[in-house]
């Protein structure tokens, strides 16, 4: 079990390891929640978005979407900062 440090904004640093693991580069987007006391926080990647096709009965419309979405964000520069 890996240790993190809490910043005065509420941020942590997410071990090399389990970066590498889950597929977590700069800019992937994660879910964070609670569940049962924890705090769980879940990768939003390519792979969990096809592992998620099929579940809404939606066709492949919604996993385009969500594609595409991500691409949009991925171009988009960070608020607050000017390319």
């Amino acid at each position: 079990m890996d240790k993190a440090l809490v910043t005065v904004k509420g941020q942590i640093v997410i071990p090399f390891k389990l970066r590498r693991k889950f597929g977590i580069k700069k800019g992937t987007q994660v879910y964070v929640y609670e569940r049962d006391g924890e705090i769980t926080i879940k990768p939003i990647t390519d792979d969990y978005i096809r592992n998620m096709a099929g579940m809404a009965g939606t066709k492949g419309k919604l996993l385009k979407s969500l594609m595409d979405e991500k691409a949009k964000d991925a171009s988009s520069p960070p608020a607050g900062c000017r390319r």
